[in-house]
């Protein structure tokens, strides 16, 4: 126990190779399960990409969706912009824009999106 602590405090000279040893995290993750949260990662371009954007939100799931393609057809931002507000409304999450409205974040149920920044100006 001593040894662990000097070692994390920086007390002990370097260790040799057998003081260590790799972590396999895939025998953790089989045994973990499903996540309970996922962070997707999203780009929609037209109005025919939201519902599997939706779909993923309404499983649970955490998504950044990359709006940037719309920016150029305002009557389909605005509608994408509608459906997605109404999506977090529906499951009682959040919806924030990012990146001067690059990027839009959609969280599921329970997940809120703190509007203040660390850091910064």
């Amino acid at each position: 126990m001593v040894k662990i602590i000097d070692t994390l405090l920086g007390r002990s000279s370097g260790g040799s190779d057998d003081d260590y040893m790799d972590l396999d995290l895939t025998t953790y993750e089989e045994h973990a399960g499903s996540p309970a949260l996922l962070i997707k990662i999203a780009t929609i371009s037209d109005l025919k990409d939201t519902p599997r954007v939706k779909d993923e939100v309404y499983s649970g799931n955490v998504v950044i969706v990359d709006i940037s393609r719309l920016k150029m057809d305002k009557v389909s931002y605005e509608r994408v912009l509608k459906d997605l507000k109404e999506v977090a409304k529906d499951v009682n999450g959040d919806i924030i824009g990012l990146g001067d409205q690059r990027y839009v974040v959609l969280t599921p149920m329970s997940v809120k999106i703190s509007r203040d920044k660390i850091g910064g100006v």
